[in-house]
């Protein structure tokens, strides 16, 4: 990806993860950026029967677990290192990535990692199928 996302990388990602994980979440809780009030993302939303709950604008708290994050990565990320191209800075945000989903617990999800909540839905989910 470049610099900016468009709703197409959006739903190009949602796809992907459709098709790894057989999953759509239910519910997106999103700002009002513009790669999210997109016309891509919106049919892509209604086509897999996904609500998209904006905030509102001015309204951080409308959404804490965003702002949480966007304050660890900001902390722990981009406060932390020197980006030196675009590749280094990809190469640093996806070790924090990395590490921040597999190998952190998070108090939101129960003390689990987010790679073990998802391994734990995708689990559920084939067996109810």
């Amino acid at each position: 990806m470049g610099q900016s996302l468009k709703g197409e990388d959006v739903v190009a990602v949602m796809q992907r993860l459709h098709q790894q994980l057989g999953l759509v979440p239910k519910r997106i809780q999103v700002d009002n950026g513009s790669e999210f009030i997109s016309k891509a993302l919106d049919r892509w939303a209604y086509d897999q029967h996904v609500t998209l709950d904006f905030s509102r604008p001015g309204k951080p708290t409308d959404n804490p677990y965003i702002e949480s994050f966007n304050g660890s990565f900001r902390d722990e990320c981009l406060n932390v290192h020197w980006f030196l191209s675009l590749t280094d800075a990809q190469e640093k945000i996806e070790h924090w990535r990395q590490e921040y989903n597999g190998f952190r617990p998070h108090s939101s999800l129960q003390n689990l990692t987010p790679d073990e909540v998802v391994a734990t839905a995708t689990t559920v989910e084939l067996q109810n199928a």
